[in-house]
């Protein structure tokens, strides 16, 4: 292939394809004719969305590593990086389609991209595009497999569009003074095509550096959606401890963008979910005194399900304690869950923190709750998650 730089080029393009085949012993013959289709779908699906930038495409071939390159101009890099993506992207599902019904052994695509300035470079091309492979395996080899490369184009594309939503689930005052205490805000996704749910989407977000803008866009979107929250009422909001432990983390933009809203701090409170562990707690401890300083209330969540959900009590000394449905479910029909319960409540009790018991589904389990005295309550008995009441 020529590897002099054509005049007017502003970057150098390469997609890079690798197909990690292991045959345990397979047909020799087979494995060749397996080969022989994944060229072809690589060589027809691949060029499908930079053909149509009228883009002349060099291929290279070794083993059943592809790689193929273009000169680009007239467009920023970013967007060139953002279309390279998109071809292999569409490539590489068709690719692991192929190789999930047709290969004989277990295998894996890695998808890289690299887009390189050269801009004022001179004369032959040959060391830019060794550069360009050599950023190209790398990057496939921190992404791993298709489904990961797509999940980080899914999450920049849903951080850059806020591509989120939040719904709303009641939480009841039970006994005296009934009514809706309050409304827990969720996230959703628009699109569950690449994500399952929002617990997949954080968990990604968190592995790719990126937990704190998500937990940003989800928190305004709490706030923008509660249009009319009593004042007597509260929004539960959940906030991931390791957000806290951010060094980055500015818990005032939140402040300002009530402010905006109408609503004020004693209004809002912060969950702190207990399915992860806390690995810095003076750090969370000093976040959580600024929210307090402010008038934040704080939860912790899922009380019962997670790692250390005594000491976050001890430590954090919240304002809520929100019981995990693990504990709640079927708890008029098991006297362990029950001890269990009554135990949280003596702990409470003696805080001065009040409980809120989650994921009720039936009567019975409320029924038994309110016999308890357990102050609130929530689950899709009381309410299922929607829109904001109007």
């Amino acid at each position: 292939m020529r590897s002099a730089i054509p005049d007017g080029s502003e970057y150098a393009g390469l997609i890079y394809l690798s197909w990690q085949r292991s045959d345990d012993g397979a047909d020799k013959d087979a494995a060749a004719r397996l080969r022989v289709q994944w060229r072809t779908i690589a060589e027809q699906e691949m060029p499908a969305i930079m053909r149509d930038r009228a883009l002349k495409l060099e291929w290279c071939w070794q083993n059943d590593d592809l790689f193929l390159r273009a000169w680009l101009q007239g467009m920023e890099r970013g967007w060139w990086e953002s279309l390279l993506e998109q071809a292999a992207h569409a490539a590489g599902c068709q690719l692991e389609q192929f190789m999930r019904v047709e290969q004989g052994g277990p295998s894996q695509l890695n998808i890289g991209v690299a887009v390189l300035d050269c801009r004022g470079a001179q004369g032959d091309g040959g060391s830019i595009w060794y550069e360009a492979a050599k950023r190209a395996i790398l990057q496939s080899q921190r992404e791993g497999d298709v489904k990961r490369h797509a999940r980080r184009r899914a999450l920049r594309s849903i951080l850059s569009e806020k591509a989120i939503y939040p719904v709303y689930q009641p939480i009841v005052a039970l006994g005296e003074g009934a009514g809706i205490f309050g409304y827990e805000a969720l996230t959703r996704l628009h699109d569950n095509s690449v994500f399952s749910g929002p617990l997949e989407l954080f968990r990604f977000a968190g592995e790719e550096g990126s937990v704190y803008s998500l937990d940003r866009i989800a928190r305004e979107h709490a706030i923008d959606g509660c249009l009319k929250l009593a004042p007597n009422q509260k929004l539960f909001i959940n906030v991931m401890a390791q957000i806290m432990e951010d060094p980055f983390f500015l818990p005032g933009r939140t402040l300002s963008f009530l402010e905006r809203h109408h609503l004020q701090p004693n209004q809002v409170v912060f969950e702190i979910t207990e399915r992860s562990s806390i690995e810095d707690y003076p750090a969370v401890k000093k976040a959580l005194q600024h929210y307090r300083n402010q008038g934040y209330q704080i939860a912790i969540d899922d009380v019962g399900a997670g790692y250390s959900s005594l000491q976050s009590i001890v430590e954090l000394r919240p304002d809520y304690l929100k019981i995990d449905r693990s504990i709640i479910q079927h708890i008029h029909q098991d006297d362990v869950k029950a001890h269990i319960l009554h135990t949280l409540q003596e702990v409470g009790a003696k805080l001065g923190v009040p409980l809120i018991a989650e994921g009720i589904e039936k009567e019975e389990e409320l029924a038994a709750l309110t016999r308890m005295g357990i102050p609130y309550a929530q689950g899709y008995h009381l309410g299922k998650p929607g829109p904001f009441p109007a």
